[in-house]
């Protein structure tokens, strides 16, 4: 009988331990004012969140064309990979908007939503550490270049962005090089092909743009690509055209396709990456 109960009790503590150590996940809503209805987001705590009164770093994460802010946590075990580190993790929505402010559709202003709206809100509502060298984004396809096109808006939010498989040159796409819902979703988001809607947003001339003192305050860029992705030519050519310009980065290329199980890898690579900046920013 000492033997069972003995058992039992270890059992529990056993399971109570293992819980301690498993990142946990809630679902939010912000009210944005900006587009005038609820925006969900996810939050991944870090294991030890609700036991300590420590500040944490950030991450936000984006997903690609046609996927949705579970995309992450779904797809990926990026909860169990989260356990190994001290971050706080937003997984966002960004619906089909490329993390733009729409020229045709008001209610889908992602870029400014997310700046605006989003990190204030989670710096408000989280014990986040609120600096920039502790503030990380980084997307996938769609969300790579929405992530890509943050860290060169907004230097001063980001010590670092990625983009994994990232569509980089996303309003280049012309009308009938695609599927038709794919150029939809680009005309609703940039603007007609040639518009200055579309210049704007396109993160080559953005950085073309970019004077020597501009390219100084840039947050370390992240780039990877499978060499068998659609997208690999397109990554290639920014990856040349960041050399051009002088800015710091790193670019990885390895046998892979436009898949999860792709991405799957690279999250792991880039969360490796994530704690060695917010520990020390290589800038």
């Amino acid at each position: 009988m000492r033997i069972k109960a003995f058992l039992v009790c270890w059992i529990f503590v056993l399971a109570v331990a293992l819980n301690a150590q498993v990142a946990k996940t809630n679902d939010f809503f912000l009210e944005s004012k900006l587009m005038g209805r609820r925006i969900p987001y996810r939050v991944i705590f870090p294991s030890d969140y609700q036991t300590s009164e420590k500040r944490y770093p950030v991450i936000y994460l984006l997903h690609g064309l046609s996927g949705n802010y579970k995309n992450w946590t779904e797809k990926t075990k990026l909860t169990k990979y989260a356990t190994e580190y001290n971050f706080l993790i937003i997984t966002v929505e960004g619906e089909n908007g490329w993390y733009s402010d729409s020229k045709t559709k008001p209610n889908s202003l992602y870029e400014s939503y997310i700046i605006q709206e989003l990190i204030p809100e989670i710096d408000k509502k989280f014990r986040t550490i609120t600096d920039r060298n502790h503030r990380v984004i980084a997307g996938l396809s769609m969300g790579g270049y929405g992530a890509i096109k943050f860290g060169l808006k907004y230097p001063e939010k980001f010590v670092l962005v990625g983009s994994f498989s990232g569509a980089l040159a996303a309003t280049s796409i012309k009308e009938g090089t695609t599927l038709e819902w794919i150029t939809k979703t680009i005309y609703d988001a940039f603007g007609p092909e040639g518009s200055e809607s579309r210049k704007e947003n396109d993160i080559f001339q953005i950085v073309r743009s970019l004077s020597d003192e501009q390219v100084k305050k840039l947050p370390f860029i992240y780039l990877d690509c499978g060499t068998e992705d659609f997208l690999f030519k397109d990554n290639q050519d920014f990856m040349k055209l960041l050399v051009e310009k002088r800015i710091k980065h790193e670019y990885r290329q390895k046998p892979g396709a436009h898949t999860w199980d792709y991405w799957e890898n690279q999250i792991q690579e880039f969360l490796r990456l994530a704690k060695k900046f917010i520990e020390k920013p290589i800038l």
